[in-house]
């Protein structure tokens, strides 16, 4: 809450103050991160060397030990995984824009995805809008963001169904439809689905669909999906054809938060 004075703020004041605060949070959260991720990496190799001395054990009594320092090594991993992936989410990506073709694009990340779709027994079917705008994107970011969407609709028809990705003109740019027809969501999973940890997935880190908005609002486009359970899902990825980048004051954040996270990173090395 601001105090009275801070009415009296400039917007300019107000953005560098809420910059100021974003910052610590990251640097704060990256710290703390590493300062978890390093001795649970000393717990997991001490672990394994302890498993080491068991298992060339044929006593039950033995066994039982192993299967249970098993367990608390692959806990271990998870943790050092989940670590990782909120380290990676938590620091911005430096954009490298290129003019790039989305219809060309996306039959590259189609392509590569489409013998996992072919055993999984789901019809991928194409709808590309010739003659599409050329945009303004880093591609390996928006290849990355489109191959995590396909892979999730993937998951959702694990007795196979159909595909479909379709790019279209929009007002403002282009867009890209994924529609799937598998599980779909309920109301609550559509409610927090963008939500950074939230999954319904076993062993899902929850940051998946996170990442993937945070990527698509960087390069100022938005993501959105409707869903029916029982039904299938449909993710939208829409890019402007000129980037609505941040402005000059708004870069700043990223660029502090990349600096806060390199520090962390270096503080807990």
């Amino acid at each position: 809450m601001m105090s009275h004075n801070d009415d009296y703020l400039s917007p300019e004041d107000v953005r560098r103050r809420l910059v100021d605060q974003y910052t610590e949070m990251a640097r704060l959260a990256g710290g703390l991160a590493h300062e978890i991720r390093n001795p649970l990496s000393t717990i997991r190799l001490n672990i394994e060397l302890l498993a080491e001395e068991f298992a060339d054990s044929d006593l039950p009594r033995d066994r039982r030990a192993l299967a249970k320092f098993q367990l608390i090594q692959s806990e271990c991993q998870r943790l050092e995984d989940l670590l990782n992936r909120f380290l990676d989410f938590a620091k911005p990506q430096k954009l490298r824009l290129e003019p790039t073709d989305l219809n060309a694009l996306l039959a590259e990340v189609l392509d590569f995805f489409q013998p996992r779709a072919d055993e999984a027994k789901i019809e991928v079917v194409r709808y590309p809008t010739p003659d599409l705008p050329i945009v303004l994107v880093d591609p390996e970011a928006i290849r990355a963001t489109v191959l995590n969407l396909l892979i999730n609709a993937l998951q959702a028809m694990p007795g196979g169904g159909q595909l479909v990705a379709h790019t279209r003109r929009t007002p403002r740019g282009v867009a890209l439809d994924l529609i799937d027809t598998g599980c779909g969501m309920s109301e609550e999973t559509l409610d927090r689905a963008f939500r950074a940890f939230y999954s319904t997935k076993k062993n899902g880190s929850g940051l998946g669909l996170a990442t993937a908005k945070k990527i698509i609002e960087s390069h100022g486009g938005r993501i959105h999906v409707q869903s029916e359970q029982g039904r299938g899902t449909k993710f939208t990825v829409e890019l402007p054809t000129t980037p609505s980048l941040p402005d000059p004051d708004s870069a700043v954040l990223d660029v502090e938060v990349i600096r806060a996270g390199e520090n962390a990173a270096e503080a807990g090395d």
